[in-house]
């Protein structure tokens, strides 16, 4: 549980860095009281892009709209000749680029999941529409569409939810924020590199608070597990625990016994858990890779041992101490 949560967490975080890079740009200009994750639907005014490529530094401006779907998805409006120009455009797996009013553009894990082709025929937004292409993932959305059309069909004409901005030369990106900064008082403006930065788990609300109860239950669950287990094998090995008293074994010995047991248990658990977060990868990247993304996650494997295995322990502590101190001739007449 553990594992998976960090991992689709994680995974989550890493696809929206991927698709930040994927853009191509080198400055990201939000709307006033967006934070790094979410977007108000489209309060710039688009003619803010054509101000922007005519200030000192900048080659190229392109203006974007996204629309919130269903659960997490949602649907990008872009100028597709501009962005083929800032990022080299898309690639294609099938099909191409939108040629009609009602095509769009889906990627290569929305077509998985919804069984679509180049050709087929979808229903978003209250309007059915044709896919013209498949794009292999990694940039924007997994829908998109042109620019103009999403805007009229969400009575947005005339306004974007963020721009992105190509610079001359990379290494005046820092001045040319300063500047934007400057003229545009109250617009959260950002390097690529520091958005990216930006997308963490500390910085989302809520996620870092979620992983420590999701470690906290697992502790909890794995302390009364192991308890129950270990109380009923001591409840019924009380013949045999009595027996090895009986021919002098310790209480050191016999609560020896029942911690390595414990412990061998809480290692094969381990990695068990290991082995359902590669299964629980695989089941998502088959069943639903456009709704979530998992990443394996070695470096919480000792985490995850550790945690699991202080919880065994503990929940091994008291009926060990229990066995230990069984009177052998109450435990050989014990039926």
């Amino acid at each position: 549980m553990m594992l998976t949560i960090v991992g689709l967490s994680k995974g989550m975080l890493a696809e929206s860095q991927r698709r930040a890079r994927g853009v191509g740009a080198d400055i990201i200009i939000r709307p006033r009281g967006s934070s790094v994750l979410t977007l108000s639907s489209a309060p710039i005014d688009e003619r803010l892009v054509v101000w922007a490529e005519k200030q000192p530094g900048v080659t190229l401006a392109v203006g974007s709209m996204v629309q919130s779907l269903q659960g997490l998805s949602s649907v990008t409006g872009i100028d597709l000749e501009k962005f083929t120009e800032m990022s080299g455009g898309f690639r294609y797996l099938a099909g191409g680029p939108p040629e009609r009013p009602d095509d769009i553009i889906v990627d290569r894990y929305y077509a998985r999941q919804n069984n679509l082709r180049a050709g087929s025929k979808v229903s978003l937004l209250n309007r059915a529409w044709r896919v013209s292409g498949i794009f292999e993932e990694g940039k924007l959305a997994r829908i998109v569409l042109p620019l103009r059309t999403l805007q009229e069909l969400t009575g947005n004409t005339g306004k974007l939810s963020q721009i992105y901005v190509k610079v001359e030369d990379p290494a005046q990106v820092r001045a040319v924020i300063a500047y934007f900064k400057q003229k545009l008082q109250g617009y959260p403006i950002y390097s690529l590199e520091e958005l990216v930065s930006l997308i963490s788990v500390n910085n989302t609300p809520g996620l870092a608070a979620f992983i420590a109860v999701i470690i906290g239950l697992s502790v909890v669950v794995g302390f009364l597990v192991v308890f129950l287990s270990m109380y009923t094998s001591v409840l019924e090995r009380t013949r045999e625990i009595g027996i090895l008293k009986a021919l002098g074994a310790s209480a050191g010995f016999i609560l020896d016994v029942l911690i390595r047991e414990t412990f061998a248990l809480a290692v094969a658990g381990s990695v068990l858990g290991i082995l359902f977060a590669y299964v629980s990868r695989w089941l998502i990247m088959t069943l639903v890779p456009a709704s979530l993304a998992q990443l394996i996650v070695p470096g919480w494997w000792p985490v995850a041992g550790g945690i699991a295995l202080a919880g065994a322990l503990l929940g091994a502590a008291y009926p060990g101490w229990r066995a230990a101190r069984q009177d052998p001739i109450e435990a050989l007449s014990y039926e």
